[in-house]
């Protein structure tokens, strides 16, 4: 996609979503409609959440809402695309997910990837994780508004 188009698509989209989560306390119907506004807007592969949730003496990260084929239910710290983000406290751009090592594969259609974590209070709390069925999907435009976007969450 021309990088015009997808920066206006999401300058487009933002201010509606933003509409969405204000208007609605729960955090579930939230990271719903968020996950369902961006999988239409871009027709990305897969487009979900993962929340940091307690599990006996550590924390993982636990499916949440999403769009797209069947997920990995649970993911531990530091492992995968998501478990990364998670650890590192910073957005990971996976291009190919063949070549990201420890890259859990959910589905063979992925192709490239997307992880931006959700902080709040200086904790990350959830991950955003969009997955494409093209190689080099994600650049420095999805990052940006995928950041700002992360950064109007409440959980």
């Amino acid at each position: 996609m021309d990088h015009r188009l997808k920066e206006e698509k999401y300058r487009q989209l933002l201010p509606q979503l933003a509409s969405v989560i204000q208007a609605e306390s729960d955090s579930i119907a939230n990271m719903a409609n968020i996950s369902a506004c961006l999988k239409e807007t871009f027709d990305f592969w897969w487009v979900g959440f993962y929340r940091v949730l307690a599990h006996g003496d550590s924390k993982e990260l636990v499916l949440g809402p999403f769009q797209g084929p069947l997920a990995c239910t649970r993911i531990k710290y530091g492992r995968g695309v998501c478990g990364t983000a998670w650890k590192e406290r910073r957005t990971v751009i996976v291009p190919d997910v063949e070549l990201f090592p420890g890259h859990i594969a959910c589905s063979s259609a992925s192709r490239s990837e997307i992880v931006v974590p959700i902080l709040q209070e200086d904790e990350v709390v959830a991950v955003l994780d969009i997955d494409s069925r093209f190689l080099n999907t994600f650049d420095e435009v999805d990052r940006l508004y995928l950041e700002k976007l992360a950064g109007m969450i409440r959980l």
